[in-house]
């Protein structure tokens, strides 16, 4: 049996691990650059075709030194050429790869990487198909046998308001057990609504082309439903090692289309054309429909959960996002609302069941020494989880978390069974969502 086995040097244990940003096509990349990491050098390596998606990844970098200087102070060494994978296959073994970028390219990055005996943290989603699923579970195999460590960006965890709601799952007293559900009325549910269009200090996003197409960026149901996937596995069933072929089964699932003109698509892109493969799937009036919108039910180790995600081209002025969660126990519901309401900010509800109201207070003061300042309120769902300021971080500040947490498995050599049974299960989740939705969509023409 062919072994394939990674020597490093003594000297390179001595010395700062070396990053590398592999074609950085989504602005996400960047984001990990918000702050320095003692264990990492502070020379970025960078290897991607030349063109705008690098340059402006470079802006990004610059602008965070230059926002945060001198505690943030990221220098870059960049190869641009057509041979750029090839030449960042020739960094040494240990180094630590970031993708995030165009996701038809992910797994093949993935593996190439994880073969060379690198690291890879891997914005989501690592798989947008069947293919890319079986491609990843080699990789997997592949990262065990060359002792490195694959991981996905999975920021949700870290936000407050979901943390919590995993912490008052895991109080008997307050939420009792998770409930079962059924087909018609699931025990856990999830939906998020987006928009292409938006404004980022007080910009509109530039998007890359390829965003509005599936074959490159994926469908919907395989894209942003990958951090409501996670949510439920790492919500409902902590520190459980999942095994997809037996736990998981896809009930039903849809997908449907955003339109987008092209003065629509121009507006986001900066291109005044469609490329030639939109061009191709444009309708007769050039419209693009983009298969953004998804959502499936499924089971779980025998739970009824409801995965739904939407894509709008741009909010109504005074709008937002949208973000809706929901889990069912047998003496409270735990919701998280972001609605117009909650003027478009995420706020943790628990709607008690339980007539022993002194109990489930009692349960959650526990929680107040973990994480101080946290309280109730009476609302019209119940009670407010009231969660002071400063332990509200916004989506991007996660990033830097989600690294630190990665350099911990690193350093450590392992991560937790769980985490990579939790990753493979929810691309099996997603894909086999995406396979389902395309046989009905298929059937009804």
């Amino acid at each position: 049996m062919k072994q394939n086995i990674i020597f490093i040097h003594p000297s390179k244990m001595q010395t700062p691990m070396q990053l590398i940003a592999l074609d950085p096509g989504h602005f996400h990349a960047s984001l990990v650059h918000q702050q320095m990491y003692p264990e990492i050098d502070d020379v970025i390596r960078v290897f991607a075709p030349d063109g705008p998606e690098v340059k402006q990844y470079l802006q990004r970098v610059a602008a965070f030194n230059e926002q945060n200087s001198p505690a943030v102070r990221w220098s870059a060494e960049v190869y641009a050429g057509s041979d750029y994978l090839q030449k960042m296959l020739l960094c040494d073994p240990g180094s630590i790869v970031v993708l995030a970028g165009n996701n038809r390219l992910k797994p093949a990055y993935i593996s190439h990487a994880v073969h060379a005996g690198m690291h890879v943290l891997a914005d989501k989603p690592m798989a947008i198909n069947a293919e890319g699923f079986d491609s990843l579970q080699s990789s997997f195999a592949m990262a065990a046998a060359n002792k490195v460590q694959l991981y996905d960006i999975m920021t949700e965890r870290y936000d407050i308001h979901n943390l919590l709601q995993r912490e008052l799952l895991q109080l008997p007293e307050l939420f009792g057990t998770l409930q079962e559900g059924s087909f018609g009325d699931p025990a856990v549910i999830k939906k998020s609504v987006h928009h292409f269009k938006k404004t980022v200090a007080g910009k509109t996003l530039i998007r890359p082309s390829w965003y509005m197409d599936v074959k490159q960026q994926g469908e919907g149901i395989t894209d942003v439903t990958t951090h409501l996937v996670d949510l439920v596995q790492w919500t409902c069933f902590p520190g459980q090692v999942l095994d997809y072929k037996k736990d998981i089964h896809i009930d039903t699932a849809i997908t449907w289309s955003t339109g987008m003109s092209l003065p629509q698509y121009s507006a986001i892109t900066g291109e005044q054309q469609f490329t030639p493969d939109l061009e191709e799937i444009a309708d007769a009036g050039g419209l693009l429909e983009v298969y953004a919108n998804g959502a499936f039910d499924y089971t779980i180790r025998g739970v009824h959960a409801r995965i739904s995600v939407q894509w709008d081209y741009e909010a109504p002025a005074g709008t937002g996002d949208t973000h809706y969660s929901l889990l069912r126990g047998s003496k409270a519901e735990l919701m998280i609302l972001q609605d117009k309401e909650q003027q478009y900010k995420p706020v943790l509800y628990i709607h008690p069941l339980s007539a022993d109201t002194v109990q489930m207070k009692t349960a959650f003061r526990t929680l107040e020494q973990k994480y101080p300042g946290i309280g109730l309120k009476e609302s019209a769902y119940g009670w407010e989880v009231v969660i002071p300021e400063e332990l509200v971080k916004g989506h991007e500040r996660l990033f830097a978390k989600v690294m630190q947490q990665f350099l911990v498995y690193v350093k450590s050599g392992q991560m937790p069974a769980w985490e990579v049974a939790g990753m493979l299960a929810k691309y099996y989740t997603t894909t086999q969502a995406l396979l389902v939705a395309r046989r009905l969509r298929a059937s009804t023409g």
